[in-house]
């Protein structure tokens, strides 16, 4: 808490520079690792993160006029104002001030407000952007907690990670909920797992003997800027809807592969199984998607897909449209089974590594990074979400002692998060960054948020202006 309240002192202070004025209140809200769980939460399936101790902090003063003033203490990013009652939200370019505003206008589309007064908000983040620790999640849950807080409105925590949630989609993301919702219920000193429909979460109290130590690879990958995390979105949906029309179920109606589980009423092991009986590794090309489900390329981009993941095909109806596209969203096949295949296996893990915590064994720390290993595998071979740096920082994480090591967040870039029994921290530290930061061909400039050992924090707060 010395090094918060230093925070705060310091961004009262720039902010009495910027503005002219002392901030009325602070809200913070937490950045996020994930520790088991990958690419499942916008399937339905349960997770298992836990709040890390960098957050977003952002002074705010409530003012007369409509306007809204977005300030940044990082000079990389410029201000930004606008009128509080007229968001617009670019999705083709996800620059920082449109993840405040996405917060905003979700709490003021709940609400059902068109007269809001302004107010001037200074922003202090120390989450390193586009790592995959969920920067700018927190940023739009600070968002709508500051929004809240101005307009004395009572929500629970629950009510505003689901608003959070469904309002970081004006950025252009399809997100599963899992962010927003460890960034609010979070408390410190126990991961949680964190359930979906009701969400809900659960404690899950992680062994004495290891540590979690975050590394970060340092290749940047912003979700909303590029297409990767939409097309698989949209490889999920197309799966479970495959998989439901094989088992004879209404697959119009169904939009994630937890859906096909539930209203079969099995296992994770036998959908596993339903995977190799309903769907072949090779791809799907679009038209053989719609032959299986008896549709038109056209209603297939109208219907079944959602307008974050349309964008794939560039409001094209034929294969000869889609390869004039741009490139970049032009997507001509679909790896189903690959996708559906990680969905399941992932779920069932997470449901392992909470079992395995309740039970403590033994051999506990070897158990869980045995789960998060087959994560990563899962990850990268299955959902193909990993990349060259991520693969080799996971192979040397656990060369020097790690457990289990694996990729958190999005993927394509970003973070490792590895399990290292306590005893080994210094020395595990120490090899890592002369393995990986200091490689004379790589050129890091290292920071000390680069890599760290890290334990679970609280969640999202508001601090009053003594």
């Amino acid at each position: 808490m010395p090094v918060l309240f230093d925070r705060l002192m310091k961004l009262k202070e720039m902010f009495n520079s910027k503005f002219g004025s002392i901030p009325k209140f602070y809200v913070r809200a937490p950045g996020r690792v994930n520790i088991i769980g990958e690419h499942i939460d916008y399937c339905g399936y349960s997770v298992l993160p836990m709040a890390v101790e960098q957050d977003m902090l952002i002074a705010v003063e409530p003012v007369e006029t409509q306007t809204l003033q977005l300030a940044n203490t990082n000079p990389l990013y410029p201000d930004f104002s606008t009128n509080a009652n007229n968001i617009q939200i670019d999705k083709t370019k996800p620059l920082w001030h449109n993840y405040f505003l996405c917060g905003f206008k979700g709490i003021q589309e709940h609400f059902g407000l068109s007269n809001l007064t302004g107010m001037n908000c200074l922003v202090d983040g120390n989450i390193p952007p586009s790592s995959g620790l969920s920067s700018s999640s927190a940023l739009v849950c600070c968002a709508g907690l500051v929004t809240v807080t101005v307009l004395g409105m009572n929500l629970s925590k629950v009510e505003l990670a689901e608003i959070c949630a469904k309002s970081e989609r004006y950025i252009g993301t399809e997100g599963g909920g899992m962010d927003q919702s460890i960034s609010f219920l979070a408390e410190e000193g126990t991961a949680k797992l964190i359930e979906f429909s009701p969400l809900r979460a659960t404690d899950v109290k992680l062994p004495s003997g290891a540590v979690f130590v975050i590394a970060n690879s340092c290749v940047e990958m912003n979700k909303a800027a590029t297409s990767h995390f939409n097309i698989r979105v949209m490889e999920c949906r197309l799966a479970a809807k495959l998989l439901a029309k094989y088992k004879g179920l209404q697959w119009d109606k169904i939009l994630r592969l937890e859906e096909v589980q539930a209203k079969l009423g099995v296992s994770l092991e036998e959908m596993l199984g339903i995977v190799e009986d309903a769907l072949h590794p090779s791809p799907y090309s679009p038209e053989e998607v719609c032959r299986c489900l008896g549709i038109s390329l056209q209603e297939l981009r109208t219907q079944v897909l959602s307008p974050n993941t349309q964008n794939a095909f560039c409001g094209k109806t034929t294969i000869k449209q889609m390869l004039k596209c741009d490139t970049s969203f032009s997507v001509l096949i679909f790896k189903l089974y690959q996708r559906a295949k990680h969905v399941y296996s992932e779920a069932a893990r997470v449901l392992q590594f909470k079992k395995i915590c309740e039970e403590a064994p033994d051999n506990t720390v070897q158990l869980l990074g045995d789960l998060m290993n087959q994560s990563h595998v899962s990850c990268r071979d299955m959902y193909e979400c990993s990349c060259p740096e991520l693969d080799q920082l996971v192979d040397i994480c656990r060369k020097f002692g790690a457990q289990g090591s694996r990729l958190t967040g999005a993927g394509w870039g970003g973070c490792t998060v590895s399990i290292v029994p306590a005893d080994k921290l210094s020395s595990f530290l120490a090899n890592v960054h002369e393995a990986y930061y200091q490689r004379s061909d790589r050129n890091l400039t290292f920071e000390k948020q680069s890599l760290f050992a890290t334990k679970p924090g609280g969640g999202a707060l508001v601090f009053l202006e003594a």
